[in-house]
C-alpha cells in the first residue's frame, strides 16, 4: 500500500472543474498550498474527449488531481435527462483516471456522491453500505455513474498500483451554487424561494413533499478542506465519506433558511410531489479517526450563502 502521507509543496495540481462550486472551493483552499495549481475551462479541454483529455495530461503533466467535474442537478434534472446524467458522468471519470493512470499522475482524488448509496441503507450511512440494496429511483442514473467511478479508482489501484482515492461528499452549499429553481438542489432552491417570497411580499412558499425527509448539509469550503486532507492523510482503497455527521428535517431547514433571510410567511407543503430518500446521514466516523472536523454550522454557513447571493443575484 502506498505510504498515505502526501506532500502537495511544489507539485502541478490538476482540479477538474475548477469553475463549479466544488472546485472552486477546492482551487480558494489550494491557494494556502506552496503548489502550482492548473485549470482547463471547456474551451479548452472537453472531458467528453477521451483523446483530448490524453493529450492534456501529456502536455501539462499534473503531479496530483482532484477530480471535481461532473454534472450535476437535483430531483427534476435527473428524472428529464437520465441519459446524460449516465452517460457524460461516466465519460468524464473514465477519461480522466485512464488519462491520470498514462500520465504517471502521483494522486488523485475523485468526488463521488452520497446518493451512492441504497435508499433503505441503516442510519447513519457507513462505507461499507455501497451496494447492499437498492438506489433512490430519483437520482439512480448519476449514482450509478458515481459508483462507476469508485470502482474504477479501485481498479485501477489493483492493477497498476496508482494511489487513486474516492471521497464522497453529502450534500453540498455555497459560494458559486445553482439557484435554478427548475435545476437546483434542496438549499439553494429554498434559499431563492424564500428570498424571491419575501421581495414580493408573498404570504407563503410552497416546498415539495411532507417536508419529513432528513438530510446532512455540508458547506462547500469545509468539503474542500476535508479533500485536500485526504489526498495529504489518506492512501486506500475503500472511499471516505465527507460530512458534518448532523442532519435535519427538509421542513426545518425551510424554517432555518426563512429565520436568516427574515421571512416570516407560511410555510405550504405540496405532498403531491415526491420526498426522494427518507433519511441520507452519513457516517463520518472514518474521516473524523483520521483527524478532520468540520468548522462551518449550518447556520452560520447559510448566512455566508445569503449574503454571497444577495451580492450575486440583487443590484
Amino acid at each position: 500500500m502506498p505510504d498515505p502521507a502526501y506532500s502537495l509543496g511544489g507539485k502541478r495540481v490538476f482540479v477538474a472543474g475548477h469553475r463549479g462550486m466544488v472546485g472552486s472551493a477546492l482551487m480558494r483552499r489550494l491557494e494556502g498550498e506552496n503548489c502550482s495549481l492548473l485549470a482547463a475551462g471547456r474551451r479548452e479541454l472537453d472531458l467528453l474527449s477521451q483523446q483530448a483529455v490524453a493529450e492534456w495530461f501529456a502536455r501539462e503533466k499534473p503531479d496530483a488531481v482532484f477530480l471535481a467535474a461532473a454534472k450535476v442537478g437535483g430531483i427534476l434534472a435527473n428524472r428529464d435527462q437520465p441519459a446524460s446524467f449516465l452517460y457524460e458522468n461516466l465519460m468524464i471519470e473514465a477519461n480522466i483516471i485512464h488519462a491520470a493512470h498514462e500520465a504517471g499522475v502521483e494522486k488523485l482524488v475523485f468526488l463521488g456522491s452520497s446518493c451512492i448509496y441504497p435508499k433503505f441503507a441503516d442510519q447513519p450511512i457507513t462505507e461499507d453500505a455501497l451496494l447492499t440494496g437498492p438506489l433512490e429511483s430519483t437520482n439512480e442514473w448519476y449514482a450509478v455513474a458515481k459508483i462507476a467511478g469508485i470502482k474504477l479508482c479501485q481498479a485501477y489501484r489493483r492493477q497498476y498500483g496508482d494511489d487513486f482515492i474516492s471521497a464522497m461528499p453529502t450534500n453540498l452549499y455555497g459560494p458559486g451554487d445553482n439557484y435554478d429553481l427548475k435545476t437546483s438542489h434542496v438549499l439553494p432552491a429554498l434559499i431563492r424561494k424564500v428570498h424571491d417570497a419575501k421581495m414580493a411580499g408573498a404570504a407563503s412558499i410552497e416546498i415539495w413533499g411532507t417536508g419529513t425527509p432528513m438530510r446532512e448539509f455540508m458547506h462547500v469550503d469545509d468539503c474542500a478542506d476535508a479533500l485536500v486532507f485526504l489526498m495529504k492523510n489518506y492512501s486506500d482503497e475503500g472511499h471516505v465519506n465527507v460530512g458534518t455527521g448532523s442532519d435535519l428535517a427538509i421542513l426545518d431547514l425551510a424554517k432555518l433558511v426563512c429565520a436568516v433571510i427574515g421571512y416570516d410567511g407560511e410555510i405550504r407543503l405540496d405532498t403531491s410531489k415526491p420526498d426522494g430518500t427518507p433519511r441520507k446521514l452519513m457516517s463520518s466516523d472514518k474521516l473524523r479517526s483520521l483527524g478532520w472536523e468540520p468548522s462551518i454550522t449550518l447556520e452560520d454557513g447559510i448566512t455566508r450563502v445569503y449574503r454571497d447571493f444577495l451580492r450575486e443575484h440583487t443590484c
